[in-house]
């Protein structure tokens, strides 16, 4: 009699489903719409290594504009030559697994086939939404400890990852604001002189774009050569956007007209001013945060952390496809699956902004704190 072994899988089979899941945790991965592997990307994909003494880096170079102005007329160019200035930045990589395990044949009575396939789509599941989870932690500047909506994460399983402690250094001087009735303010929302914070406006998004421009935040090029940013918020944070005047009239006025228009359509994302505003639900905030750890100055006020993104705002290590392994127990009554992948997170920060060349600054995100 022949019987069916999935225990058995040959290395072929077991290929094609741990990348048939990594494409479910892309799919699934809203920072991943984000990612690719040039300088021009908002989340720059780096899919080779460095070897070091202590094992496998990734590194990804930063190149800064040149500073001097050159030679005019018929002066000497010749030893006057300009060396350009790259500084590498080093993305630690580590592994992160998770796993499903069936009680008995007893207590479920689907399919082994149909327990993988559920297997696949949960485990996809949780590693994209993990991604996006960490991905927007680093770019805002908070540790691995904390969810997204400001509470405390019930294990430190993430915060121990390798490239945790780099991928949660604070903002630098000129990359992080707050919005005061008086508009964009330096520093951030957390300290308490800072007062009391507003909700985003269509004004602040003009002004968020222009503090970007000059403090030399390189947007990414579009077709046409135009910089576009992307702002992110919380969905809460874009209600309160769309409730205001300004937005409203100019959306209204300056979109295509009828159902199809953004007001109307509901749609996640919106073009303003050469800034896509996205809300995503893993913007940070602090509805989740104990008393006297939100915003403000008593510290008890709601507030979000929008993230103000240029190009390359973001490094991620991607090393090859999520793997995907299967074992039985308890004399092959229980079958379980383990998925996992290798890979790491860094904020890009460099020295040799012309605004402030010997400050280390972050290289293309802005947080950007404001009331809920």
């Amino acid at each position: 009699m022949a019987t069916t072994n999935f225990a058995a899988l040959t290395s072929e089979q077991k290929t094609a489903w741990a990348r048939d899941l990594w494409r479910v945790a892309r799919n699934t991965s809203f920072v991943n719409q984000f990612a690719g592997k040039g300088h021009n990307a908002m989340v720059q994909r780096i899919e080779t290594l460095t070897k070091s003494e202590k094992g496998a880096r990734a590194v990804l170079t930063l190149v800064a504009d040149l500073e001097g102005d050159g030679i005019a007329g018929d002066a000497t160019l010749e030893g006057n030559e300009e060396a350009m200035k790259a500084y590498d930045t080093v993305i630690q990589i580590d592994q992160l697994r998770h796993a499903n395990r069936l009680q008995g044949r007893m207590a479920d009575q689907k399919s082994i086939v149909n327990f993988r396939e559920q297997s696949r789509d949960k485990l996809g599941y949780w590693m994209g939404d993990r991604l996006d989870q960490m991905a927007f932690l680093s770019m805002s500047s908070l540790p691995y400890t904390l969810n997204t909506n400001g509470s405390t994460r019930a294990t430190n399983v993430l915060s121990t990852l390798d490239f945790a402690p780099a991928a949660n250094v604070a903002p630098t001087t000129n990359r992080c604001v707050h919005l005061k009735s008086s508009g964009v303010t330096a520093g951030t929302g957390f300290a308490a002189a800072d007062g009391v914070l507003t909700a985003t406006t269509y004004k602040d998004i003009v002004n968020l774009k222009a503090h970007a421009k000059d403090n030399y935040i390189r947007g990414i090029k579009g077709t046409g050569g135009d910089e576009v940013y992307h702002l992110f918020m919380t969905p809460q944070g874009m209600a309160q956007l769309k409730l205001d005047a300004d937005f409203i009239a100019n959306v209204r006025h300056a979109g295509v007209r009828g159902d199809k228009n953004s007001l109307f359509k509901g749609t996640n994302s919106v073009m303003v001013d050469g800034m896509i505003i996205h809300e995503f639900r893993h913007v940070f905030d602090t509805r989740g945060a104990t008393a006297t750890n939100k915003m403000g100055t008593s510290g008890n006020d709601e507030g979000q952390r929008m993230l103000l993104c240029g190009a390359q705002a973001l490094g991620m290590a991607d090393l090859g496809a999520a793997y995907w392994d299967e074992d039985y127990f308890d004399y092959n009554n229980q079958p379980g699956i383990a998925c996992g992948k290798i890979f790491g997170f860094l904020k890009p920060q460099f020295k040799g902004n012309p605004a402030n060349p010997s400050l280390l600054e972050d290289f293309g995100v802005i947080t950007v704190d404001t009331a809920l």
